[in-house]
């Protein structure tokens, strides 16, 4: 009797397991009732543990934390598949990249973003959020070109893509916290080469700019410091037109003591009047 017991209380269970979802910790959870009256996505969001899922209902998770996801060509990034994004410039040369974005849900609009699209998260990666970095990403590029979008505004392309899909976005709960390059942009090999040898000339031109700055700062030290001189050379020689006595007091001061060993008789620098 015990035996049978026991079995019926692992059994009740074991079938009240089963009718239980869980909500684990870092996600929020929204149940959904397939049918009976309460039909629909209750607007109510579950936090963490277990609830009570009856046949025809279940509950459906959203990550509340920070996740980062890489749309990529290589098989080794996000899906197996090719998912890079592919646009073109103003001329209409195709371009690609590859894009990571970082996202969570916000949990008080979490029933909102199921009832807009009723996929799980994977889903709403591969198929709304990629679609809205997409178009953004076509429409804004189409209006650069290719050196700018391989240049200087590739993060101002990108930070505009941002701001799009974060405001598509935010009325159904979806954070759209970051997109950032995954790599380079990609651009047909002459292209490239082309833009690599524009730059090379450009930074020639300004080494040449900068040397040329270098010669005429030199050359203008050189100007100043003759001027500077002639000026002084010009005080120096009014100075001693006015006081003539000037050139004797100099001449003693430089002189070492020694009289000379052939002369006249006379003593150098010394004239005395009678």
């Amino acid at each position: 009797m015990k035996t049978y017991a026991s079995k019926a209380i692992l059994m009740a269970s074991m079938v009240g397991l089963a009718a239980c979802g869980q909500v684990k910790p870092g996600q929020v959870g929204i149940k959904v009732n397939n049918f009976g009256s309460n039909a629909g996505v209750q607007a109510q969001t579950l936090g963490v543990g277990w609830y009570f899922t009856p046949f025809g209902s279940h509950i459906e998770e959203y990550p509340i934390f920070t996740n980062t996801y890489t749309y990529s060509a290589s098989r080794t990034e996000g899906k197996a598949d090719n998912e890079e994004f592919v646009f073109q410039d103003k001329s209409g040369l195709g371009l690609s990249a590859d894009v990571a974005v970082s996202y969570s849900v916000d949990p008080a609009r979490a029933s909102i973003l199921f009832q807009k699209y009723r996929i799980d998260t994977d889903g709403l990666i591969s198929g709304p959020l990629r679609n809205a970095i997409r178009d953004s990403l076509v429409t804004r590029a189409a209006q650069m070109n290719v050196d700018e979008i391989y240049g200087p505004r590739k993060a101002e392309l990108l930070n505009n893509v941002q701001r799009d899909v974060q405001a598509y976005f935010a009325p159904y709960g979806l954070r759209v916290e970051r997109l950032f390059w995954a790599g380079n942009v990609r651009v047909p090999d002459t292209v490239l080469a082309q833009i690599n040898a524009r730059i090379a000339n450009e930074q020639e031109a300004l080494a040449a700019q900068a040397k040329v700055a270098t010669v005429q700062a030199q050359a203008a030290q050189q100007v100043a410091q003759a001027d500077g001189k002639a000026k002084a050379l010009d005080l120096e020689g009014e100075a001693i037109r006015r006081n003539p006595e000037v050139l004797r007091i100099r001449a003693i001061e430089k002189w070492d003591g020694k009289l000379p060993q052939v002369t006249s008789g006379g003593v150098p620098f010394i004239n005395i009047e009678k």
